[in-house]
């Protein structure tokens, strides 16, 4: 699996966050454009990307590039991720996922549990 990271802030993090979850996960972290480009392009299989508010910097780009329909925010500020939702973007094929970068501790494996599963 190849997972791709963009957005705002706390890039380095996320990534660490992802192998800390599997280590065996691809990795590249990117700038939202390229990132969402490569989520585009099939050079990644996932986007995950975080900003201050979950959905603005951290799935701007995405949101442009792939459509809406394909992106998800799992939390925003005051909200934090919800375990069945997140599942269900998953199941619904979404493929970039935006949170807060105070959330990515439980995002990310949440986010990561939840596609493992749906494989």
């Amino acid at each position: 699996m190849k997972i791709v990271i963009g957005g705002q802030v706390e890039k380095k993090a996320i990534e660490q966050l992802v192998k800390d979850f599997d280590s065996s996960i691809e990795t590249s972290v990117k700038s939202d454009l390229e990132a969402a480009m490569a989520l585009k392009t099939g050079q990644a299989d996932y986007y995950l990307g975080a900003c201050h508010t979950g959905g603005g910097g951290a799935l701007a780009m995405a949101i442009a590039l792939v459509g809406k329909s394909q992106c998800e925010t799992v939390s925003m500020p005051g909200r934090k991720p919800v375990e069945e939702k997140v599942i269900e973007a998953v199941k619904s094929g979404k493929k970039a996922f935006g949170f807060t970068g105070d959330h990515a501790e439980v995002a990310v494996p949440m986010i990561l549990q939840a596609i493992t599963n749906n494989n």
